[in-house]
């Protein structure tokens, strides 16, 4: 027993020691970036807002606008669309010269997202240019009742994409549809049983990250079962958070308990939580109070699109982001206008609204985040 309790006491010392580093590291990063990098950091754009001052061309490659946009605003992550993908080798191409674009700018790796839960949302499953065949949607998976088929989906889409050179996925889906009046998540969700759900998302959070993929858990706190679409317009729950816990926010639950690295905050209004119509996207009810302080989520809050009509309706593009990060989130997703919200972020760092300590509290995290996945 004394050898067995050594060599445990050597391992976990190893791993903290790993750990320590890894956390000296993304510090020390952070440090030597300037305060207009630290927010360029913040946002996760397309590739199209990123280079529009050189270009209004759909980018189906990194070439000299991707490195020049890089190097002036060296964001933490671009997100892709089927657009985007052509083939296999065009894809890793423009991922390969992307990624070593971002290293030069800031030596700091960045995120290769992309949208691939599989069935209606699939950028690169049955997409004619890869021949990889859609998984279908999560509600079949989610039928078969079997958390061991929801691992091994994500377990091939996690495969196909690291191996094209993707880092990140903005998936599994979290979200129970349990409303048979809304029909916006009911081929996206996993069903509307909060334990089937929960032990999916966990089993898929597990698999993504076996395959070095930074997975996201989203739309918390649940927009399965609200009436409407927040790409639309505003949508809302009427439900406490004492109601939600063992519902709507099971799966969120079960995803931390996994290891999930990211959360996705939707749109969501939830005024009975909240006291204001306000959404979860810049509620720090929602992000601080729910997320962080009552789940214990240390990871990366990451807003659903910043584009959509739930928030510009309220918010202008200089504003929107600004709203959002004072309300808890860390990574800005896709601005309705990129250079607007950049510079919106820009000056409030710069008058004080933000402090430089906060803004260095997000951007370790989302490094932190890559540093640990690529040690992986």
């Amino acid at each position: 027993m004394g050898i067995v309790h050594a060599r445990n006491s050597i391992r976990h010392e190893i791993e903290d020691n790993e750990g320590y580093r890894l956390a000296v590291d993304a510090a020390n990063a952070v440090r030597n970036l300037s305060t207009e990098q630290k927010v360029a950091q913040l946002f996760f754009v397309t590739p199209e807002s990123l280079v529009a001052a050189y270009t209004d061309e759909t980018v189906t490659e990194a070439g000299e606008a991707t490195s020049q946009a890089l190097s002036e605003r060296p964001v933490g992550g671009i997100i892709y669309f089927e657009q985007n993908l052509v083939d296999a080798e065009q894809t890793t191409r423009m991922l390969a010269n992307t990624q070593e674009y971002a290293l030069e700018a800031c030596g700091i790796p960045i995120l290769l997202d992309v949208d691939e839960e599989g069935g209606t949302v699939s950028r690169v499953g049955g997409n004619a240019g890869f021949g990889i065949e859609n998984v279908g949607n999560m509600s079949a998976v989610g039928a078969t009742q079997d958390a061991a088929y929801a691992a091994e989906v994500a377990l091939t889409i996690g495969s196909y994409l690291h191996n094209l050179g993707f880092t990140a996925d903005f998936a599994p889906v979290a979200d129970i549809a349990n409303n048979p009046n809304s029909d916006t998540m009911v081929w996206r969700s996993f069903g509307s049983d909060p334990e089937l759900v929960s032990s999916m998302v966990a089993a898929q959070v597990k698999s993504f990250r076996s395959q070095r993929i930074i997975c996201c858990a989203k739309h918390f706190p649940g927009i399965g079962g609200a009436e409407g679409d927040s790409h639309e317009g505003a949508i809302y729950s009427d439900k406490t958070a004492d109601e939600m816990y063992d519902v709507e926010l099971a799966p969120f639950r079960a995803a931390i308990e996994a290891g999930v690295p990211m959360v996705m905050v939707g749109h969501l209004s939830c005024p009975s939580i909240t006291g204001n119509d306000l959404p979860a996207s810049v509620s720090p009810a929602i992000m601080q109070d729910l997320l962080r302080d009552r789940l214990g989520f240390d990871g990366v809050i990451v807003t659903d699109s910043l584009g959509m009509g739930a928030i510009v309706e309220r918010y202008g593009y200089d504003r929107v982001a600004v709203e959002a990060f004072l309300a808890g989130s860390d990574a800005l997703l896709m601005p309705a206008d990129f250079d607007a919200a950049y510079q919106g972020m820009l000056a409030a760092v710069e008058s004080g609204e933000i402090s430089q300590e906060r803004l260095d509290a997000s951007v370790y995290r989302i490094v932190l985040m890559k540093l640990a996945n690529e040690r992986r």
